[in-house]
């Protein structure tokens, strides 16, 4: 028995469905695209303090100098201290200069400002003409941890030249703006 009433019937009966999504202009623009793939590690000064709250140069010299820095290539490392307690910047600035011929990338701060910085660096290569006056959907679902600061950049860069800004999926999408 034929569906009088289904929009997709003529289509059915010839064997083939038409994707509308795929028709409709929009381009996807997802963010895991840009995830930059790597090892993320957090070194944390904590670990270094004497009971916990001090700093103390010679300790902390000795520390830097029989450390196996190699265990840090090719990752990306975070530098914090995560303790309630007062650490020289030229501690932070001292771990930079070993860590450097190994790792990928240096920052100062936690896990979510590494992740932030790196999204930041690799969206900025973006050449913001390749989207000129499209519909844009950037993708909402991800199975890597794309920070919120990432979707936010995105934005920033395509607004000027977009057409319109969705978010979420293509059949089903948030709008966030349209060019008047």
């Amino acid at each position: 028995m034929k569906d009088v009433h289904s929009p997709l019937r003529g289509e059915k009966e010839r064997g083939f469905i038409i994707n509308k999504v795929a028709q409709s202009g929009l381009v996807e623009f997802n963010l895991e695209d840009y995830y930059p793939k790597g090892e993320r590690l957090l070194l944390d000064v904590k670990e270094h303090l004497f009971e916990g709250l001090i700093l103390r140069e010679k300790d902390f010299r000795e520390f830097v100098k029989n450390e196996d820095w190699s265990k840090y290539k090719d990752r990306f490392v975070a530098i914090v201290c995560t303790a309630d307690a007062i650490v020289p910047t030229w501690a932070y600035m001292l771990l930079a200069t070993v860590l450097e011929p190994f790792a990928k990338k240096i920052v100062f701060g936690d896990l979510k400002t590494l992740e932030t910085i790196l999204y930041t660096e690799a969206l900025s290569k973006i050449n913001p003409a390749d989207y000129a006056e499209q519909r844009i959907v950037i993708k909402g679902c991800s199975n890597l941890p794309v920070p919120e600061s990432a979707y936010v950049e995105i934005t920033r860069i395509l607004r000027p030249v977009a057409k319109s800004i969705m978010y979420g999926e293509p059949c089903s999408t948030v709008p966030l703006y349209k060019k008047k």
